[in-house]
């Protein structure tokens, strides 16, 4: 029997803390939970098993979102119809940028804010993060683009930080013109 995952409220206080770095080795409880999220992610990203289980749709996921203060994201990036890469990554760390800023035309959402929130994010075009796999290996990912917005976004999550705090209040919306929106 498929059991959702108990996604924090944006109004939950512990959604802006700053989260701790993880000691590995990884508890079997954390894998397993791991193993639950990129289920949950990959089922949101398939219309017909959304619809079952009553899924929002979401790429990606942080430990804080689950009431566990500790840096650990898993992204399900959808690449091609039907087909999936999994990036769980502990203590990421975003090691380079890309000068290119982009946005997502349509805004961005979380699986934590229940809410339309208009405005683009201006977020860089690449990212290179590194961090360390499940069983502590040391990995680096070179994200572009929809996933590098994914990574910027679920990192912000360990620092306290959602993602409508990036909207500019003073000018929330940008033109093709201003900015290369994907």
């Amino acid at each position: 029997m498929y059991e959702k995952l108990n996604i924090l409220d944006e109004k939950d206080k512990r959604l802006r803390m700053i989260s701790k770095e993880v000691k590995f080795p990884l508890s079997d409880e954390y894998k397993e939970l791991i193993k639950k999220i990129i289920d949950e992610l990959t089922y949101s990203q398939i219309e017909e098993l959304a619809e079952k289980y009553d899924l929002r749709p979401g790429m990606g996921l942080a430990f804080p979102q689950l009431g566990i203060n500790e840096r650990i994201i898993v992204i399900v990036h959808e690449y091609e119809e039907g087909k999936f890469d999994n990036y769980v990554m502990v203590n990421p760390k975003i090691v380079s940028t890309s000068d290119e800023m982009i946005a997502a035309e349509l805004g961005e959402g979380c699986l934590s804010v229940n809410r339309d929130v208009e405005g683009h994010i201006k977020r860089n075009a690449r990212v290179t993060v590194e961090g360390f796999d499940e069983d502590g290996n040391k990995i680096r990912v070179r994200a572009r683009e929809e996933l590098s917005l994914a990574f910027q976004h679920e990192i912000d999550h360990l620092n306290g930080i959602l993602f409508y705090d990036r909207i500019d209040k003073n000018k929330p919306f940008y033109s093709p013109e201003e900015l290369r929106l994907i």
